[in-house]
């Protein structure tokens, strides 16, 4: 096969050209990393890679996977293999070149499905910003603007999928870090129901981990791969009966039963930008074309004050990513081995005191009470991924000074994702609009708990009306 069509392919199509002997698992593996090479120095989209042990793997016998023989990357956070770096986006961390010593439940899966892991992808520092600009390893570029930030947290994976380094990338998402670099970069980018993916070493109701995609089916064969709780996970969502990859051609054969939607483009006290509300709109009349019935609501239920408790907790979440660090290096991390943000973030969550802590967390359970009993008369909500299309990168930079003024900032991205990590409910980020000067910008789809098997068949119902695999940043 030509080398001008392999980064063209979603992972499932290499996949299949491997299967049918089209092209070798190495020759896909040498493209992939010419790509890393060529196109790395201006995205720095991957952090560390790994040539030599991929190219070992692609010659070697590989599982019998979906994914046999793709080419891969894996996101400084969370799922990880044996070997890998594991930094977190900590200078600390690189600085002494920590490691795993063990393979993580999905990152077995992840090589059980038959994907090689080429290398690493950049993030901000513990994964707490929707920009990746780590002073660990420096910004990511948007292959689309590169003056402009891919999102984050997985922005390194966003970047490198949108480039067509690989089909596929690990991401994991706490307050919309698989959705928002999916909308910034213009890939999809599904939030799972919570339970769904195995995560037995995390105690956040928060973290849903998958991968951002250039392709409906990608993600449903991803998610079918690696799908189902093990018995030390702490939230354990059921494994769907039937296969989603099932449900996606299923959806190609007959259209999906009419839904009743309600569509959501008021902010609430976040300024919500009219390219945003714009796809937003543009979906909801794509949906109606289609059968389903479209009523617009507004947002108090979602975005009022109530959801400000959601805030208090993030700050007390970051306190403990950074003591956690501490624990790696077998000490305490000193305030200039943080980033300004993070390290206020983390003083003001260490002065949250356990009973406090603790009420918190029960008025964040009543606020997501409440939103799931007020989005219960409707199959599915429809909003803006992100507040804003992607943003400069220079316009992100925190103050050293005043660091914490960048947080609204910040709420404005994340403003439409954080509550359905709250809430554990499956929502996806499509590439289904653009601005007028041609960047891209995700529409976000939330079903019920359970329900990624409707979320799947939608996005794909979507993806045939209006595709979008053709649309590519870079050649």
């Amino acid at each position: 096969m030509s080398d001008d069509e392999l980064h063209l392919m979603d992972a499932s199509a290499q996949a299949e050209a491997v299967a049918a002997g089209l092209v070798s698992p190495s020759e896909l593996v040498d493209h992939a990393l010419e790509r890393i090479d060529h196109l790395n120095p201006d995205l720095n989209a991957v952090i560390w890679s790994d040539a030599d042990g991929a190219r070992a793997a692609a010659a070697g016998p590989l599982p019998d996977g979906p994914f046999r023989g793709v080419p891969f990357l894996i996101k400084d956070i969370g799922a990880t293999q044996a070997g890998l770096p594991y930094w977190l986006g900590n200078r600390a961390l690189k600085a002494v070149d920590h490691r795993r010593a063990t393979d993580t439940e999905l990152g077995r899966r992840i090589r059980d499905a038959g994907l090689i892991t080429v290398g690493k992808t950049n993030l901000p520092e513990v994964g707490s910003v929707p920009t990746t600009q780590p002073l660990s390893c420096g910004p990511t570029a948007n292959p689309w603007d590169p003056t402009r930030s891919p999102a984050g947290s997985s922005g390194g994976a966003g970047a490198a999928v949108a480039s067509g380094m690989v089909a596929m990338a690990h991401a994991n998402d706490g307050g919309g870090s698989t959705r928002l670099p999916a909308a910034w970069c213009g890939l999809v980018g599904l939030k799972t129901t919570r339970g769904l993916v195995p995560n037995p070493e995390n105690a956040s109701r928060l973290v849903s981990e998958l991968v951002v995609t250039k392709s409906v089916r990608d993600t449903a064969r991803f998610l079918d791969a690696v799908a189902g709780p093990t018995d030390a996970d702490l939230y354990a969502a059921p494994r769907p009966t039937e296969p989603l990859a099932a449900t996606y051609a299923d959806s190609m054969a007959a259209s999906t039963p009419t839904l009743r939607v309600a569509m959501i483009t008021e902010g609430g006290r976040w300024d919500v930008d009219p390219a945003c509300v714009a796809g937003v709109e543009a979906a909801g009349r794509l949906l109606e074309s289609l059968g389903h019935h479209v009523e617009p609501v507004g947002s108090e239920a979602l975005l009022g004050p109530a959801s400000a408790v959601n805030g208090r907790l993030w700050q007390a979440g970051i306190a403990q990513r950074i003591e956690a660090i501490g624990e790696l290096l077998g000490r305490p991390l000193t305030a200039d081995e943080v980033e300004p943000y993070n390290w206020t973030a983390a003083v003001r969550g260490r002065e949250l005191p356990a009973f406090e802590y603790m009420g918190a967390v029960e008025a964040q359970q009543q606020w997501s009470r409440s939103v799931v009993e007020w989005s219960s008369p409707w199959d599915l909500l429809l909003t803006p991924t992100a507040g804003t299309p992607p943003q400069r990168t220079e316009d992100l930079w925190p103050d050293e000074a005043t660091p914490w003024k960048m947080g609204a900032t910040y709420g404005r991205i994340g403003a439409f994702t954080l509550p359905f990590n709250v809430t554990g409910q499956p929502a996806i980020s499509l590439p289904l609009h653009q601005t007028d000067d041609g960047l891209p910008v995700g529409i976000q789809l939330v079903a019920a708990m359970g329900r990624d098997d409707l979320l799947l068949s939608l996005a794909a119902d979507l993806e045939q009306a209006a595709p979008w695999i053709d649309r590519y940043p870079i050649s």
